[in-house]
């Protein structure tokens, strides 16, 4: 996983995040605009996990593999249940979680570059 695409990822989910905090700002329920940036995100942490897997199977670096492993599993898991909780909660914090997990989503793929090069971040 090369630091570029940790960026881009990353400035994905910032940016859902960011849509996701003006929700929460102005009161507004979750609403289809949301749900695509949300998607959007999806989409890329899915290519994540397909291509961070075929490079652990090929790769020759001293990468733990569980660890790695189960950090693309679960930041691919984290969207879909934000967007859960968002959508069933009413009050305005149904948006805040999904700014939350967002951010989250943003340093777990940095987090996942650390692993992938050997680096603590």
């Amino acid at each position: 996983m090369t630091l570029p695409i940790a960026i881009v990822v990353a400035v994905l989910a910032l940016a859902a995040g960011v849509l996701a905090a003006v929700h929460t700002w102005r009161r507004t329920a979750f609403d289809n605009p949301l749900f695509y940036a949300v998607a959007v995100v999806e989409l890329a942490l899915l290519a994540l996990l397909v291509g961070g897997s075929l490079a652990l199977s090929r790769t020759d670096r001293d990468v733990d593999g569980v660890l790695f492993g189960s950090y693309l599993v679960t930041v691919v898991v984290i969207p879909p249940a934000a967007v859960v909780w968002g959508i069933a909660e009413k009050s305005r914090w149904g948006t805040g979680v999904v700014a939350v997990a967002m951010v989250t989503v943003a340093a777990l793929v940095f987090r996942i570059h650390g692993i992938w090069e050997g680096t603590v971040v």
